[in-house]
Formats: structure tokens, sequence, C-alpha cells
């Protein structure tokens, strides 16, 4: 999936005219070039298609949730939402971008992608026994784009005219443009029951699970302390390609907790089973008195993957007078001492994010070449001139703490934008440079802190505000910040998403992940570039240029990232031997 749906895409050639009679059925396509897995293929290479079932899989929430319907913008969905649901296609976690049917056992689309015709399984069915149809999947997306969470409008928003051909065949067409992802954008659709939501009201939060047809179902729940699922035991898909050797345990339980320190303890009292660490200095410190490591019980261990690592970063909210000025915007990044805290704080674990597709070669290098100057040279007018002549680097000190010769270059910018300090505060017109950093994890407060004591000696005022959840989540959706901590997640195969992450005209919708206000012509066009790559060479260049505009007009101050995972986990776990590409796969493990 993307950062919050299953990301799939599709590219495969065709002799002859782009009309239905034409087009053959196919069981799966990549984005660019062919599929791995032909025709018939039994299973996926990282599964153990003889894995048992059984068994009882257990994990950490965090703080609540009320809310089971995870394709919506209200409430706090809970852990695992997702798990009763499923899509027309899914994706392999061995190749940059292929799908391959589920629901839907078969596609067709032409080549210009113009329109694309899914058949259903007819073996589909919901929990409740009844058929999986065309109905289904014409009102699924009528009601995500109406009722679900704004991304479902801005992947869908190029969908003219839905068509039931047959009680198992829908047709999609499309708007006229060049938007070869949208085939596949449909695909990764998740298919709800019409049936089951008639008479309801999709848009509101619910504790009535909702009617899915995956291969978990919710067992029981308890508010903000846990809830469990439980495999279908007749579940329609169990033996399909793929499928096999996944969705192997019989119960998934997630216990929540009250953070993150909380959490560890319990892991290691035997609370629950698995945890996929995300704070260094807990991996480094926080497991040293697991009795259980020393005799076999458990294992902590790391595990490489080649998952684009996107940009985590503090992100500014340039809704905000404050932030409008790039000026301002860079000099703040020189108050941010990344190689002390990842020293000091981090244990050494961390490398310093450069690029908004860190850990990939989709991240820019060098200076732009000229597949890249192709796409740049036509906007030059309307783009920082370091773009052409500059290599972009974060602000770096020698992590020693002492950061006045950034402070120094600080000061400058924020002269130059026009700010003075008097009386030891920065202040512009009389408005003093106040502002407030927003989070949503106290354990974060440990590496903001020191970022604001940099920006006190520069004369600013930055106020640290840890909230609930639920408070911060609501915040988040109506941009009700100054600055957050942000990640924007990325694939092997950028598109249609980055429009929700940076454009126009996600700045204003609510609950998109455009967090920084974005409204950037050139970044539009970018985009616009990306989504339409006829292939991977070109889904590069376009990419990399994205990311030089996106870094230089200082949108955020980057952090850090990894290219593993960090995992901690008692050893009654069985695993298959192929770890592929985009990391480890859970749900192609099984208990012992």
């Amino acid at each position: 999936m993307r950062t919050i749906i299953f990301a799939l895409f599709a590219c495969f050639a065709l002799a002859g005219p782009a009309h239905a009679e034409a087009v053959k059925p196919v069981h799966g396509i990549a984005m660019h070039g062919e599929t791995k897995y032909p025709a018939g293929f039994k299973s996926f290479d990282w599964v153990n298609p003889d894995a048992p079932k059984g068994g009882e899989l257990r994990l950490a929430g965090l703080n609540t949730f009320d809310n089971l319907n995870p394709f919506i913008v209200k409430g706090v969905e809970a852990a695992g939402a997702a798990l009763p649901f499923e899509s027309l296609l899914v994706q392999a976690a061995d190749e940059p971008f292929s799908a391959y049917g589920l629901l839907a056992e078969s596609l067709e689309t032409p080549p210009d992608r113009s329109w694309v015709i899914f058949t259903l399984r007819p073996q589909a069915r919901w929990h409740d026994g009844k058929p999986v149809t065309a109905d289904d999947v014409i009102f699924s997306l009528e009601t995500l784009k109406a009722k679900g969470e704004p991304h479902f409008r801005f992947y869908y928003a190029g969908v003219d005219k839905a068509e039931k051909l047959g009680e198992r065949r829908i047709k999609f067409s499309f708007k006229p443009g060049d938007n070869r992802e949208l085939p596949l954008i449909l695909g990764e659709m998740p298919v709800l029951p019409k049936h089951y939501w008639q008479g309801r009201d999709f848009a509101a939060t619910t504790l009535e699970p909702p009617l899915g047809s995956g291969p978990y179902k919710v067992a029981g729940f308890e508010v903000g302390r846990h809830i469990a699922y439980e495999r279908v035991k007749d579940y329609w898909g169990a033996d399909l390609p793929v499928r096999k050797g996944q969705f192997n345990f019989d119960r998934i339980r997630y216990d929540y907790y009250r953070d993150t320190t909380v959490a560890v303890e319990a892991l290691k009292a035997g609370e629950y089973d698995f945890r996929d660490e995300n704070e260094a200095k807990k991996w480094a410190t926080a497991y040293e008195d697991w009795a259980a490591l020393k005799d076999g019980r458990a294992r902590k261990e790391r595990l490489e993957n080649n998952v684009p690592a996107g940009m985590q970063a503090f992100a500014y909210n340039i809704r905000r007078p404050l932030f409008q000025d790039p000026k301002v915007r860079r000099a703040l990044a020189y108050a941010f001492d990344f190689e002390w805290s990842n020293k000091t704080l981090f244990y050494g674990q961390y490398t310093r994010t450069q690029s908004y597709f860190a850990n990939s070669d989709l991240a820019a290098t060098g200076l732009p070449g000229s597949p890249e100057l192709k796409l740049l040279e036509p906007l030059r007018g309307k783009l920082p001139p370091e773009v052409f002549t500059t290599i972009y680097t974060a602000p770096a000190t020698e992590g020693d703490g002492n950061i006045r010769p950034n402070l120094r270059k600080a000061m400058a910018l924020l002269e130059e934008a026009g700010w003075r300090v008097t009386d030891g505060k920065l202040a512009k017109d009389g408005t003093p440079f106040r502002f407030e950093i927003l989070l949503a994890q106290p354990a974060f407060e440990r590496v903001v802190l020191p970022f604001t004591r940099s920006l006190a000696r520069l004369g600013i005022e930055a106020e640290v505000r840890s909230v609930d959840t639920s408070q911060y989540q609501n915040r988040m959706r109506t941009f009700d910040f100054d600055m957050i901590v942000m990640s924007w997640g990325q694939s092997q195969s950028p598109g249609n998403e980055q429009s929700m992450f940076w454009s126009s005209e996600a700045a204003d919708q609510q609950g998109s992940r455009n967090m920084v206000g974005i409204k950037n012509p050139a970044v539009d066009a970018l985009i616009d570039k990306v989504i339409s790559a006829p292939d991977r060479d070109s889904l590069v260049a376009a990419t990399r240029a994205l990311d030089r505009v996106l870094l230089w007009n200082h949108y955020v101050i980057p952090q850090w990232h990894l290219g593993y995972n960090r995992l901690a986990y008692w050893a009654k776990f069985g695993r298959p031997a192929i770890t592929p590409m985009r990391g480890y796969q859970i749900n192609a493990w099984w208990a012992k």
C-alpha cells in the first residue's frame, strides 16, 4: 500500500486497437516492464506455502481507539482494522510494483490505459456467505470518494465512469490525460459490501465490526485495552497463489499500552510477542536486562531491507505567515544538530536524510543530468537557482555540541528576512518569533528539546507540546499546528500519492497529507511528470527532479532514517527463508 492503502501498478504490451474485444485478460501486471510471476504460479517466492496454521500473534497498540472503520477521517482506528478487508489486486513484496488478482481473477486494459475491466472471482465471498459482486465494487468507489479519507478522492479523481458489465465484470473509464497508474489505482481500492452498508452511516465512527471478505474478522475487543482478530476458518481465498503461506495465525491480538516505555517492558514480561523497535535508545539499552535473550527464548536482530525511507522531518506549516519566507525556513535548519543527536541520543544508529526518497535510486544525487534538466528548464523561473547549481546537503556539525558556526549562518539568513534581536528576543515589526512544536509521543521530547534550546540562542521561543492521540489527529486533519514531526513514506514506484503529499489541490483539503501547505506550480508540474512517466527511466528522472525542488524550497528540516528493521521478539515463530526487497512480512510468519 501507499502511506495509508496498497499501491499497485501496471504495464503490459498488446497488439491491435485499444478496444475491449482486442485486449486479453491477464492475471497480473507491472507498472513498468513485465511481472515476475507467470500465469498459473503457485505462490510467491518469499512465503512458505506449507507453513502450518495455528497459534496466536500478540502485538502492541498505543494509547486507544474508538473506530473499526479504517477508511474514514473521523475517530482513531483500531490497530489491525484493515485485516478484514480486501482489494481487487494485491502486490508482490519482491517486485518494485507488480499486482496480481485477489478479488479479481483477471483484468484487461489497453496500451494507453484509458480504461480497465476487472472480472471478479466466482468464489469470492463476504463473511456472511454472500458473493462479492460488481455492484459492491461500484458502491465502494462511490462511497470512498464521497465519504472516505481525502486521499481516496485524489486517487479516484481521474475516473470518468464506472459500468457494470455483468454480475462479476466492471469497467472503469478514465478522464483524458496521461495517468498511467489509474488502472492499478482502481485495483488497490478496498472493496466494501453494499448490502451491509445500506442503512448505516459510512462516515460515522463505529464499534460494530464492519463486514469484510478477508482472512480475519474481529473476535472481540475492549476499547482502549485490546482488540483481537480470528482467522476465518472457511476463508474463500485461502488457496489462492497470492494468499498461500500467509495469514497463518489463528488469532492476532493487540494489547494497548500508555506509551512505548511501558510497551517494551510488557514485551520483556511476555505480555505480547513481537516488536518492531523504532526508538534508537530503547534498541541500544532497553533490552539489556531481558533474560530471555541470554537463554535463547527471545531474539533481537536487524533485518536489512530495500524499502525507500522517504522523509521524516520537522515539518513547517507554511500556511502560517511566520514560515512563508524560505530564508526563515532555511535558517531554522541550522539550529538542528543531527550529528550531536545521533551520537548522544541515538547511539550512532541513524543516517542523515538528504532526500524525500532516501534509501532508493529515486533520490536526487549530484547535479541534475540531461533527463532531469529537460523537466526542470521549462520551470527555471519558478525554481530556486540552487536547484541547477548546488547539491543539496542538510546543515551539518562536528557532533561535539558546538553549534555556534551554524547559528551564525542562521542569524545572517534571519536578518536578511528582516528579523532582529532586541533584548534577547528575535522580532520583526514588533512581533516576536514564537511558535509551537506539536508532538503525539512524549518520548520524542528528548530529541526536540535540544533543538529548541538552539533556537533560543537565536532569540526564538519554541514551545514543545505533547497531546493525546485523538487531539493530535484532529489538529493534524485541520492543519492546526505550527510545526510537527512528520513522515512521508515512499514506494519503489511513486505516483498519484505525490499529489496528496505536495500538490496545491491537497493543500486546503482537510485530512490530506500535504501538511506543509505547499502551493507551488513547479511542484504541481513535476508531480504530473511523475504520474505520467511511461517507463522506469522517465519515472526516476521525474522523481529526482521533484526531489530537488522540494529540498531547495526548505519545506522541512530533514531528520534521519534506517536501511533495516530492528526486531525484538519471543522465539516462538518460524519465518520464510527469503526476506523480500520490501523487508520482512509478518503475515508470512507462523507459530511453531
